[in-house]
C-alpha cells in the first residue's frame, strides 16, 4: 500500500468525522470524499469512484460497529490494512451555549456508548445520529443552545462550535480500529506481522465451533478476534463468526488449520490479509509491563 499516492478515499459522514481523521493519518496525500452511509462508501470503491474506503470496525470500549459488521458478509472488497486511532470525544455546542442549559446530546450510537458515564452525570436525553461530525454540523445549522453534540475537536473547529468539555470518553485508552478496503487484495505481507480476517458459517452439528477452531490451536495460530455473525439468510440454521488470526494464508500452519475449518464449515469467506498495525505491539508491551 503506497500511502503517498494521490487519489480518492471514501469515508462515511462529513468532514471532521473520526474516519476522516483516520484517513488523513493513513493517506496524507489522498483526497477524502464523504458518503451518508457505510454501504455507500463501500459502493463508491466497488464502482471505482474511489480508490479505497476507510471505515471503523470496532472500538475498545463499545465493541463492534454494527453497520460494518453487517455489511462485511456482502461486500466483494478486500481488507488491505488496519489502523488504530485514539478517540478523544468533546462535548460541543454553539458559542453561546451553557452546559447547564443543555437538554439533549446528539451523536453516533458508538460515541454515546463511549461516553455513558459522562452523559449519566449530565442527566440529559440522548439522540442517535449517523455520524459524530454530522451531529456537530446539525447543531451549528440549527442555532439551538439547548442541544449539544459529541464530536471531535476538529469537527468543532470546522463548524464554528465551542468545546464545552474535552476528554469526556469513559476510558483513557478509548481507541477505534479502522479497516482500509480496496477492490483488489493488498500486497504480500511479512508472515511474522500478518493478520488475516475471515467469516465462516458452521455446519449444524454438535460442538462444531470447537472443531472449526481446533485446527488453529493445534497449529499454534493466535486468534485475535472472534465475533458472532448474524446472516438473515441463515438465521437459526447456521451460526456465523468473524475472525482475525495472526497468520498468513501462505503458511503451512494456516493451510492445515484452514483445511480443518473448511471441513466443519458450511461456507468460508476470506476478507483479506494485511500487516498488523504497530499499535498491537505497543499495547502488548504495555500490558506486559503492567503485569510486573
Amino acid at each position: 500500500m503506497n500511502k503517498k499516492e494521490k487519489g480518492l478515499v471514501s469515508c462515511q459522514g462529513v468532514p471532521g468525522a473520526f474516519a476522516h481523521l483516520a484517513a488523513e493519518e493513513i493517506f496524507p496525500q489522498k483526497e477524502v470524499v464523504f458518503y451518508a452511509t457505510f454501504e455507500e462508501a463501500l459502493e463508491a470503491v466497488a464502482c471505482e469512484r474511489a480508490d479505497c474506503a476507510v471505515l471503523p470496525v470496532e472500538n475498545s470500549a463499545a465493541g463492534r460497529v454494527a453497520d460494518m459488521h453487517r455489511l462485511m458478509g456482502k461486500t466483494k472488497l478486500y481488507v488491505i490494512a488496519e489502523h488504530f486511532l485514539r478517540i478523544r470525544h468533546c462535548l460541543v455546542g454553539l458559542p453561546e451555549t451553557q452546559t447547564e442549559n443543555i437538554k439533549t446530546v446528539r451523536s453516533h450510537p458508538q460515541a454515546l456508548s463511549q461516553c455513558t458515564a459522562f452523559l449519566k452525570k449530565m442527566n440529559v436525553r440522548t439522540e442517535a445520529t449517523g455520524n459524530t461530525a454530522a451531529a456537530a454540523k446539525e447543531i451549528a445549522d440549527s442555532g439551538r443552545k439547548d442541544i449539544a453534540a459529541i464530536a471531535s475537536e476538529t469537527a468543532a473547529k470546522l463548524y464554528g462550535l465551542k468545546i464545552l468539555k474535552a476528554g469526556i470518553e469513559d476510558f483513557n485508552l478509548n481507541t477505534t480500529r479502522f479497516w482500509v478496503l480496496s477492490r483488489t487484495p493488498g500486497p504480500a505481507v511479512d508472515p511474522d506481522k500478518a493478520v488475516t480476517s475471515f467469516i465462516f458459517w458452521v455446519k449444524n452439528k454438535p460442538a462444531v465451533l470447537y472443531k472449526c477452531l481446533g485446527g488453529f490451536a493445534t497449529n499454534g495460530i493466535d486468534l485475535l478476534r472472534l465475533e458472532s455473525y448474524v446472516d438473515p439468510e441463515r438465521f437459526l440454521t447456521s451460526a456465523g463468526f468473524l475472525v482475525d488470526v495472526a497468520a498468513c494464508p501462505e503458511s503451512d500452519s494456516f493451510k492445515r488449520a484452514f483445511e480443518e475449518l473448511a471441513f466443519f464449515s458450511e461456507k468460508v469467506k476470506i476478507l483479506g490479509t494485511y500487516e498488523a498495525d504497530p499499535y498491537r505491539a505497543e499495547m502488548k508491551k504495555r500490558q506486559q509491563e503492567n503485569r510486573k
